[in-house]
């Protein structure tokens, strides 16, 4: 006995849980009936579990209310439940009248009787016995309903229609098949027959019926004659009832349907078919006859889909070895179910019919049958496509004929009789070819010549009207049919025929000859849909998709760089059909391995133009996909798959010829949505294409090459090979030029950099922001190098604006402004400069340098004349007052190469040529016409390099003469020269010296030509001052590769600094008598203009090192990741010259080794860069000097010495102190470096910011000693007795320290002027000679002389007031010089005078020993109270590392005592030179 499926708990707790349980259980058995006709479900079979339902009804387990409700909710799972339930109702019945079983007999019945509105009333009078019937009163009484059935069987089965068959005669018929099958001749004419046809059924009482169904055997017998039975047919019907035809035509077909084994003849089909063509016969009243029905063909299209899908699924999806065989065993469970599903018969009547109208031309009424069928499902029947293929062959014959070449005619196809008309013209496309065509859709893939044929005419339409939209001669409502017409064909057919043609290339290359056409934005959208829409519209294209990828898959699994070859062949193959799907699978592997590029690219070299196109608009799309992320997971980098994708776009589209329009217009469109990631992209583009590489780890010889001419830049500029660019770079020229995105792009990358600091996303990472904004200039900055060596000095012009628009109009920065307009000025002076000397030659007269120079300096003023005024609106009118704008335009509108010849690059380029033929010549294994080849390129390549020398000296010459020209109106006189360093450097300097690394070099070259210019009211001094006094805040400030530049700028800077401080003669002759290096920078009437001397000038270079090292350290304490990357960067950029003194080197180096410790857990690229600077700096250790070394002078001879200070030697010490921590920062307790000071102090040069109530502070790293030993010991009061005046001894790096508060009283200058100054005092010698003979008094020392510069009340103007000496002092000197005069001249006198003082100067030191002791202790305790009032006092804006202090004015005094006691020279001239802050 079988298991019960309705478990008994279900039927005790029926009204709880068991109604329920049991719905979900027949809901379980409707799904598995709608995949099976018979319901066969296993135990869950839905009949099962409702007979076991009914069966504890009638048992009385359940009450007929409660199942009621079950029941009718089952009726609405499924319409075929309502049948189930009559069948069941039925097969109960029977079951308890055999069971006899009265009870259950009666519980039936109520059932039954309650169900009626469940299951229809007549289902049950079908289904249960008359008796039963009778029963439950659904029948008025048996008896009358047993004699009506009766009635109705017999007139079903028995009763007679015809009441004429005894008066048929067989002859008749007979006679009528003789008469239809007799050979047709000229003299048998249709109407002939149709007389004897009628004769026969009138003497044979034929039914005319049977005579037209005879007639119509004989037709489709012989349908090879149309022509006489479709007149006879026309005669005939005009007696006949319409509807006959129909009806007889419609049973033919319904006789085949209804013999599985017997095929539909062909000939029936063109029958029907020309009936209907002939309008004898509706398609309306036969189709009803045609099978399968509508509904079966959509379920067999969908179901074709659905299992083209799941076999892409298989073919592409990785299947485990381990459930392989559980994978077959269901895929043997799919095939026996589908074994079990309704089948459309191979016989398609309908399709039969579609096909014979199509061969006999009715394309009206196959149209009607394509539409009324599910898209493409006709069409997939191959014989129905080859039909429709022969007839638009047909169909375009005349107009292919004429748009083509003879020898790719081929055969003629005839006319077909009373089909669609021939195209004659192109606007006679519409009416016919192109709905065939869409209904053809991918299916034109069946006849490739057709393809061929349609391809060809359009190519002819587009060339004839390649501008409907735009030429109002060309555009007509017709025409732009015909045009819309063939975007739609190429969408829904061309293309998506193409993915199911096998590796046909020439179809392919036909296509693109067509599509070349239509602008890039209609070929890109097309391209879209083809990849993203059409392949999921047809079976077929689906499996050609899934087999695309699975070969692409074998393919690149197998590429590498040794077998690029056939692997090309290989996906060329593959892209002729598919290239959308192929390069979408391509570029994804790219984006995971960027070491897949190469052989990818390599790859590619047999893809058609079509393809080509196709993979732009796939790199397009992948770089515009939403669903990819740009940046890393950290949120700070770009992410590696932009990245790959870059390099692999520069890649293949500088290897081949690929459009690029599309391309460089996303990147512009990004730009104007404000976003700048894709920058990547163009940058990427343009150095593989042009070799214009943009590098921060540029050489310094190559910094060198870029000064040059392009050829010198070509060869020694870059680190690639520009001239192998000759081709990419003018096909990316020609698309700039052609899309007009020269100027926009530009425009757009200037505006941008702004944009990314300000308007880009504000919650974005500083170091993020930085990399944007670098890759946004160095973008500009190469895209604008390429501009201007690509495009023709006229083509620049016309293409971009004067520099006012791009001001004001575009609102540029000046600094991208100036350098986009740059190629632009040069063009137009060369162009001056030449007419003038073509009219100086039209004269007649030989042109003499001077002439040369004075037309260039003409061309010059006549060009720059209107930039100079447009120069005026771009800043303030305050502005000017400083600087002119002949001086700013000037700074701006020059280039390294207006400056600089590179003279030594030139000769190693020559001489590496040289070296090239020389081996050339060696080389006996090259051939000789390629070793001919190569010397000659060689050989020219020297000459080409000579003449562009030649050519740039003259050029520095005219230049040079023009600059010296205009100097004189540079700096306004009326300004202070501090205001104008001022101005010069914010306007000029610091952001160009930021903007390229030639740009930062050729700041510190135009600095040194306003020098060697000796241009008015400049001082070089004040500029290099302002330059190295604090960086900490411009540091600060710059990017990553802004920082490089500005370490480049400040490496030119010191070049030039520590070459003049290298050697005395060099800088007597180039510094020494030059207005830059005036100490007096305002003169007044008693005034002398004095210059920096040599030794004073050594001191300036240390304090600009201290200086340095200051901001430097203040920028690696600070904790801040951009401070301290920018920070190590300029250091390593500026090592060759900086740090030069040894303690100040030993600082740093503590610096940078507390950063590797700290940073080596934390910040992996912070540490990386620290540890490389590190190195350098400890291998540069061994350069560097002792400070003693750096600045100091050898001690000079002491006037007047005694005999005694020849003999006994003074030994100096410096003491070892630690200096106190400043509290701002973190503290470092460090011992300072020892400096052997055993000379004389020098005198020091010191410039400085004047800050009230400031007070100068070292770096912690440079805890140098304030006072050295020497001093420290003879510690006296000063020469000049001023206190205000302070001679320094041995330098330190924070020079003279500022005027303490309550320590230092104001000298009379500073209380003339009312301003607090700081003073540095430098010492002179004094020069004593001695006559043994004759003279015995020697000249009195000099008086020293105090040069300082101070600032007015305003806090801009400089004075110089010349110090006299207090009238103290010079009674002590003419003391000094009475007992000098009164000395004995015998050598005896003299002896005994040095014996008598050698006992008082020992007394002296023994005294002076015990004050120091006293000093000494009253200096620490002072330091300690100092010490606690900086704590307790107002902090710096930024935190500097303490300094040991300055000696104070005290202990000068008491030096210079001491020295004067021992004969030694006091301080004789001492220098300030103060400058203010920015």
């Amino acid at each position: 006995m079988a298991a019960m499926v309705v478990p008994q708990n279900a039927v005790k707790n029926w009204e709880k849980s068991g109604k329920d349980e049991v719905y979900r259980l027949c809901k379980t058995c409707v799904r598995g009936e709608l995949s099976d006709s018979n319901f066969q479900c296993g135990e869950n079979d839905l009949k099962r579990v409702i007979y076991e339902v009914l069966c504890h009804v009638i048992r009385g387990d359940l009450k007929h209310e409660d199942v009621l409700p079950l029941l009718s909710d089952v009726t609405e799972l499924h319409p075929g439940s309502a049948s189930l339930l009559a069948d069941l109702i039925c097969i109960l019945d029977v079951e308890s009248q055999c069971e006899e079983d009265k009870p259950n007999r009666e519980r039936f019945l109520s059932l039954v009787a309650a169900s009626v509105g469940v299951v229809p009333e007549a289902l049950l009078k079908e289904r249960l016995d008359v008796e039963t019937l009778d029963t439950l009163g659904i029948i008025q009484s048996q008896k009358a309903f047993n004699q009506k059935y009766v009635r109705t069987k017999t007139k079903l089965f028995y009763k007679q229609q015809k009441f004429n068959l005894l008066r048929e005669e067989s002859e008749g018929y007979a006679k009528l098949v003789t008469e239809l099958g007799q050979e047709i001749s000229r003299h048998v004419t249709s109407a002939r027959v149709l007389e004897n046809i009628k004769s026969l059924i009138g003497r044979f009482n034929l039914d005319p019926n049977k005579t037209l169904d005879v007639l119509l055997d004989s037709f489709e017998c012989r349908i090879d004659l149309e022509d006489f039975f479709l007149p006879l047919l026309k005669s005939y019907m005009e007696k006949c009832e319409s509807t006959a035809l129909c009806h007889i035509m419609g049973f033919k077909f319904q006789f085949y349907k209804d013999q599985p084994d017997l095929p539909t003849p062909p000939s029936l089909y063109h029958l029907t078919a020309l009936l209907m063509k002939h309008s004898l016969l509706s398609l309306d009243d036969l189709y009803l006859y045609l099978s399968p029905s509508d509904a079966d063909i959509a379920t067999s299209n969908t179901t074709k889909m659905d299992e083209a899908k799941q076999e892409a699924r298989k073919m592409n999806m990785a299947v485990l070895a381990e459930i392989a065989a559980a994978n077959n065993e269901e895929s043997n469970k799919e095939n026996s179910k589908e074994n079990d599903k309704p089948q459309i018969a191979p016989d398609n009547q309908k399709f039969g019919v579609c096909e014979a109208l199509l061969m006999v031309g009715g394309w009206d009424q196959a149209r009607s049958v394509l539409e009324r069928l599910p898209q493409f499902a006709a069409v997939s029947h191959p014989p129905i496509s080859k039909a429709l293929c022969k007839l638009i062959h047909t169909t375009i014959e005349p107009l292919y004929r004429r748009h083509s070449s003879k020898a790719a005619r081929g055969r003629p196809y005839a006319p077909v009789p009373g089909g669609p008309p021939q195209c004659k013209a192109f606007t006679d496309l519409p009416h016919c070819v192109f709905p065939m065509l869409i209904h053809l859709g991918p299916h034109l893939s069946s006849d490739p010549i057709l393809m061929a044929k349609i391809l060809r005419i359009s190519k002819g339409f587009m060339k004839d009207y390649p501008n409907v939209f735009e030429d109002k001669e060309q555009r007509s409502l017709q025409v732009e049919k015909v045009w819309c017409g063939l975007l739609t064909l190429v969408d829904e057919v061309l293309l998506p025929s193409i993915s199911l043609l096998e590796c046909n290339s020439s179809l392919a290359e036909e296509l693109w000859a067509m599509m070349c056409r239509f602008p890039y934005e209609l070929r890109y959208r097309l391209y879209g849909q083809w990849k993203n829409e059409s392949y999921s519209s047809h079976p077929r294209l689906v499996l050609a998709k899934a087999a695309t990828i699975k070969r692409a898959k074998y393919i690149t699994k197998r590429l590498t760089k040794e077998n690029v070859k056939p692997s090309g062949r290989q996906i060329g193959k593959l892209s002729h059909s598919n290239p959308g799907i192929l390069f979408e699978y391509l570029l994804s592997q790219i984006q995971k391995y960027d070491n897949f590029i190469g052989p990818v690219v390599d790859s590619l070299k047999y893809l058609t133009p079509l393809a080509y196109d196709v993979l732009a608009y796939c790199i397009i799309e992948a770089l515009a996909n939403p669903e990819r992320e740009r940046l890393k997971h950290e949120d700070t980098n770009i992410s590696e798959w932009l990245k790959s994708l870059a390099v692999f776009c520069g890649t293949v589209f500088r290897k081949y010829s690929i459009e690029l329009t599309g391309l460089l217009q996303y990147v512009a469109n990004q730009l104007k949505a404000g976003k700048s990631f894709d920058l990547l992209v163009l940058k990427e583009v343009v150095q593989k294409m042009s070799g214009i590489e943009i590098s921060e780890e540029v050489t310094a010889a190559q910094l060198e090459a870029l000064s040059g001419g392009e050829l010198l830049r070509a060869e020694g500029g870059y680190f690639g090979q520009i001239r192998n660019t000759k081709k990419s770079s003018q096909r990316l020229r020609d698309t700039l030029l052609e899309g007009k995105l020269d100027l926009p792009l530009c425009l757009l990358m200037a505006q941008q950099r702004n944009g990314i600091v300000f308007y880009e996303n504000a919650d974005r990472h500083l170091k993020l922001v930085g990399k944007l904004y670098d890759q946004c200039q160095d973008t500009l900055v190469q895209f604008g190098g390429f501009l201007a060596s690509q495009l023709t000095a006229e083509e620049y012009d016309s293409h971009i604006p004067s520099l006012d628009v791009l001001g004001q109009s575009c609102h540029l920065t000046p600094d991208a402004a100036f350098f986009l307009s740059r190629p632009m000025f040069v063009h137009q002076i060369e162009t001056k400069y030449e007419e003038a000397k073509k009219a100086i030659a039209a004269k007649g007269k030989p042109l003499q340098q001077k002439q040369i120079l004075q037309s260039y300096i003409d061309a010059v003023i006549l060009v720059m004349e209107p930039v100079f005024q447009s120069a005026r609106t771009i800043m303030a009118p305050k502005i000017w007052n400083s600087i002119s704008p002949q001086l700013y335009v000037t700074f701006w509108a020059l280039s390294m190469y207006d400056l600089y010849v590179p003279l030594e690059r030139y000769e190693q380029e020559l001489t590496k040529l040289k070296q090239q033929l020389t081996q050339l010549d060696d080389n006996k294994d090259m051939p000789v016409s390629k070793k001919k080849k190569e010397k000659e390129r060689c050989s020219l390549l020297c000459e080409k390099l000579k003449e562009e020398l030649k050519q740039q000296e003259e050029h520095n010459q005219r230049v040079m003469a023009s600059l010296k020209h205009e100097r004189d109106s540079w700096l306004p006189a009326k300004a202070t020269k501090s205001e104008t360093i001022t101005q010069f450097l914010q306007l000029c300097m610091f952001p160009r010296c930021v903007f390229t690394a030639s740009d930062a070099v050729y700041c510190a070259k135009f600095v040194h030509m306003l020098h060697n210019l000796k241009t008015p009211n400049f001082s070089t001094l004040l500029c290099f001052d302002r330059v190295f006094s604090d960086i900490s805040y411009t540091v600060a400030s710059c990017t990553e590769n802004e920082a490089s530049r500005y370490g480049r700028f400040l490496c030119s800077m010191l070049e030039i600094v520590m070459r003049w401080h290298g050697d005395k003669k060099t800088y007597e002759k180039e510094c020494g008598s030059y207005p830059g290096f005036v100490t007096v920078l305002r003169a007044t009437n008693n005034d002398k203009a004095d210059h920096l001397d040599y030794e004073n000038y050594r001191h300036v270079c240390h304090k600009w090192q201290y200086k340095l090292t200051k901001a430097l350290v203040v920028c690696l304490e600070s904790k801040d990741y951009t401070q301290i990357r920018n920070t190590i960067m300029v250091l390593t950029k500026i090592l060759p010259f900086y740090p030069k003194v040894l303690n100040l080197g030993q600082a740093l180096e503590r610096r940078i080794d507390k950063i590797c410790e700290e940073e080596k857990e934390k910040r992996q690229d912070i540490y990386t860069l620290a540890v490389g600077y590190a190195g350098r700096l400890k291998a540069k250790k061994r350069e560097m000097v002792v400070e003693s070394d750096f600045h100091h002078k050898e001690k000079p001879p002491a006037t007047a010495p005694p005999p005694s200070s020849q003999t006994d030697s003074v030994a100096v010490k410096q003491e070892k102190t630690e200096a106190q921590p400043n509290s701002s920062v973190n503290t470092e307790s460090t011992k300072s470096v020892k400096n052997d000071s055993d000379v004389k102090p020098k005198a020091a040069v010191t410039i400085k910011k004047e800050q009230d109530g400031s007070k100068s502070s070292s770096p912690s790293a440079t805890k140098s000693e304030g006072v050295s030993s020497s001093q420290e010991k003879t510690a006296g009061k000063s020469s000049t007795g001023s206190s205000g005046n302070k001679p320094s001894g041995t330098s330190t790096p924070s020079g003279t320290s500022s005027s303490r508060s309550g320590a230092n009283a104001e000298s009379p200058s500073r209380n003339a002027s009312g301003n607090k100054s700081l003073n540095t005092s430098g010492s002179s010698s004094q020069q004593a000679s001695r006559t043994s003979a004759t003279n015995a008094t020697s000249k009195g020392t000099k008086t020293p002389t105090n040069v300082k510069t101070e600032g007015t009340t305003n806090g801009n103007d400089v004075s110089i007031s010349k110090k006299s000496d207090s009238s103290k002092q010079k009674n002590k000197e003419k003391e000094k010089d009475k007992e000098q005069n009164d000395k004995p001249k015998e050598k005896v006198k003299s002896e005994k005078a040095e014996k008598v003082k050698e006992p008082k100067t020992k007394g002296k030191e023994k005294e002076r020993s015990k004050s120091k002791e006293k000093e000494v202790k009253d200096k620490v305790k002072e330091r300690v109270k100092e010490k606690d009032r900086e704590r307790s006092g107002s902090k710096s804006k930024h935190s500097s590392p303490s300094v040991p202090e300055s000696p104070k004015d005290g202990e000068y005094e008491k030096e210079a005592k001491r020295r004067r006691l021992e004969g030694m020279s006091s301080p004789s001239s001492q220098v300030c030179l103060t400058t203010q802050s920015f």
